[in-house]
């Protein structure tokens, strides 16, 4: 409940998502959020990249009056943000003078000159975080802006542990104002599918990802399909997903001669894919926490992952699945011995259907709009009592800043 504001009094929040994709797992959470603001009678609105006019959730979001504006992606492979990246927005905020304002990012550095603008329009703002990549660091031309960001936000909410603690290390300073939050998934909370069975005569192994090799690593599984081990054995692998590599890892799979797989495409049906498959196999290089994974130990399915962003904080090794390096050896063991266990995974997959159900609540989008609107109460409170803040005009000696600011960084 929101202390010293009345009731009914409609607070405002503009919730900006720079995952580059039409739509991915990571929208979920600001959407969900989004939509259930609005439904409690908040102004909400919001900026997508690639924003796609015909997604149901995108749908949905403007039947609760909550506007939805196209966001253009940056160039790659070395974004610069642009004047025009950024007037849309700034104009949008000057205008709005929202309560909050909240960024979702891809990763932990790709929505931060939106950051840098709500500091220069003196705007509150908090950032989300969906991944964070070992290998990746920012120059040390960059570091000194991007804490700025991070200590000016309210609040810095991360999708695992092993992401804040790279990032703290990333900038070399602690955040005290970070804190992990939780993705929606797509499937039932109320108990996991039944087992499909027939595991001794072929083990089905699903692997649920963006088809995007550089955090995926889906080339990696294939390399190991294709060792002769596998030729022989009843394993089938069915990907699903969509992404830029997929034709890439069609042609690899066939160069390779790899047996056993069959690629999938998309699928909005999460719950049928556990209905015919055992385990969850993902070689992912690069993670946040991946919502495969909780959806597959929802479901009551093990897991092979490799061991980064979040995956051991969910996953106990060799109990309710199996962790490996994210290299072709190190997976290649770990099939071996979940191919040798296959007749203890449904057993393994019912310890990992409980032990999710500890980790991740049944409603994560309704509890960070919880969270989002307590902490916008409390902002507008004190503006409230400070006497509010003068409404100023487009701050365009900030954006020209904020474009030099992203050369560097």
């Amino acid at each position: 409940m929101r202390r010293g504001l009345p009731a009914n009094s409609p607070l405002s929040f503009t919730l900006i998502s720079t995952c580059p994709e039409p739509w991915g797992g990571s929208e979920e959470l600001w959407s969900g959020a989004a939509a259930a603001l609005a439904g409690r009678g908040h102004r909400v609105s919001a900026f997508k990249t690639t924003l796609d006019e015909s997604h149901p959730t995108v749908r949905r979001l403007k039947s609760l009056s909550c506007r939805v504006r196209n966001l253009p992606r940056l160039p790659l492979p070395q974004p610069v943000v642009t004047r025009s990246h950024l007037l849309k927005v700034a104009a949008h905020l000057t205008r709005r003078r929202p309560d909050l304002v909240v960024i979702s990012q891809g990763d932990n550095y790709d929505g931060l000159h939106f950051g840098y603008l709500c500091r220069r329009l003196r705007l509150p703002y908090t950032l989300i975080s969906q991944k964070a990549t070992d290998h990746f660091w920012p120059q040390d031309r960059a570091r000194k802006y991007r804490l700025q960001v991070y200590e000016g936000a309210e609040r810095c909410f991360f999708v695992s542990e092993h992401n804040r603690r790279l990032t703290e290390d990333q900038n070399g300073a602690p955040l005290p104002n970070a804190s992990v939050v939780r993705n929606p998934y797509l499937v039932p909370h109320d108990g996991p599918l039944p087992w499909p069975g027939g595991e001794e005569k072929c083990l089905r192994l699903a692997c649920v990802a963006r088809l995007f090799l550089l955090d995926k690593g889906q080339d990696i599984l294939l390399r190991v399909l294709a060792r002769e081990k596998w030729r022989t054995r009843g394993l089938h692998v069915s990907f699903y997903g969509r992404g830029v590599n997929h034709e890439g890892l069609v042609r690899l799979a066939e160069r390779l001669g790899v047996r056993g797989v069959s690629f999938e495409g998309q699928t909005s049906d999460v719950p049928g894919i556990w209905k015919t498959h055992h385990a969850l196999v993902l070689p992912s290089r690069a993670e946040g926490l991946p919502l495969s994974l909780v959806e597959a130990m929802m479901c009551g399915r093990t897991a092979v992952v490799t061991n980064v962003g979040g995956s051991s904080e969910v996953v106990e090794d060799r109990v309710t699945g199996f962790l490996c390096a994210p290299a072709e050896d190190s997976l290649d063991a770990a099939l071996v011995e979940a191919w040798a266990r296959r007749g203890e995974l449904r057993e393994m997959g019912r310890l990992a259907a409980a032990r999710i159900r500890e980790l991740v609540p049944p409603d994560p989008a309704g509890e960070f709009a919880d969270t989002l609107e307590e902490l916008a109460g409390k902002l507008a409170e004190a503006k409230r009592n400070s006497g509010g803040a003068l409404r100023r005009p487009v701050d365009r000696p900030a954006v020209e800043s904020l474009e030099g600011e992203s050369r560097d960084g």
